[in-house]
């Protein structure tokens, strides 16, 4: 007795999607693009990160932030004034894990205070002496006349709340010009700032908070683009009316003026609940034209 002809339709149906499932088995797949906000979260876990470092991350948001300034590991970096190093410890090994690049665009040791020659000296001990860990680390010096990279290689240039010092020293405008000189075409500039939008404060960074509109005034006239802001760095409940200005909160918690001594019954407590400063954080772009020249 013969099958009906559905019963062959059905067999030779299945057999057709047998052989396609064979071959598409065996073609080669694809490799999987990196996880980068899986290695970042692995470096901010990393046990060289210290209890009292990760408890900032609450304020400074490192994940959110670079994610916004668009950092991926394969890229070549400058941080401008690394200062300690806090976000130097979370970018360098994060550039290492994709062969990037670090730049800290530093000051120079001639005439620095005995303490910043310290400060320097300390970061040259913890970040350039340990390539196994921290990658290809570089230490320029900016404002000296030198370059902070090499011209037009950079993909981010990056300054975490040092605006306020260069305006107190008048070198504001030269630095965002050496931003631009060191980023290639289409580079980006991230700038995090204490924020002084709202308060009714001097301009001449001597409170430690800066306003937007002057950040934004300083990268257009070195020719950056502005692209986008965020919110994420934020903190509504920082009044910016403190004593001893921005410095009063954590993490530095002054109780006198620069230098004066230290009052010990200082109340931090209304400072505490405060936490780190309101801050703003600004993207710009060198520009770029469609040909790759660039734009005037």
């Amino acid at each position: 007795m013969s099958l009906p002809k559905y019963l062959f339709l059905a067999v030779g149906l299945a057999v057709l999607a047998a052989c396609g499932g064979e071959q598409e088995s065996s073609a080669p797949q694809e490799e999987a693009a990196p996880d980068n906000s899986a290695v970042l979260a692995s470096v901010l876990a990393g046990e060289h990160r210290s209890d009292e470092e990760r408890a900032r991350d609450a304020f400074r948001h490192p994940a959110q932030t670079l994610a916004f300034f668009g950092i991926e590991p394969d890229m070549t970096v400058v941080e401008a004034w690394p200062g300690g190093g806090w976000y130097t410890q979370i970018i360098a090994p994060y550039l290492k894990a994709g062969g990037g690049k670090y730049y800290g665009a530093s000051f120079s040791p001639v005439g620095a205070s005995e303490y910043a020659q310290t400060s320097l000296r300390a970061f040259k001990k913890t970040y350039l002496d340990k390539p196994d860990f921290y990658g290809d680390v570089r230490l320029t010096i900016l404002g000296e006349g030198g370059d902070i990279a090499p011209t037009g290689v950079a993909d981010v240039v990056l300054t975490f709340r040092n605006v306020h010092n260069w305006q107190s020293s008048g070198v504001a405008e030269a630095y965002f010009k050496e931003f631009y000189d060191a980023l290639k075409p289409g580079g980006v500039l991230g700038v995090i700032e204490h924020r002084a939008n709202g308060a009714d404060l001097p301009r001449d960074g001597s409170s430690g908070y800066v306003y937007t509109d002057d950040v934004m005034a300083l990268a257009k006239n070195a020719g950056f683009n502005f692209e986008a802001a965020s919110e994420v760095n934020a903190n509504p409940k920082d009044t910016k009316d403190h004593p001893f200005g921005v410095w009063t909160l954590p993490p530095v918690r002054r109780s006198a003026q620069m230098h004066g001594q230290e009052d010990p019954d200082f109340d931090q407590a209304a400072y505490e609940a405060i936490g780190e400063s309101d801050r703003m954080t600004l993207k710009f772009r060198k520009p770029i034209a469609a040909d790759g020249a660039l734009l005037e």
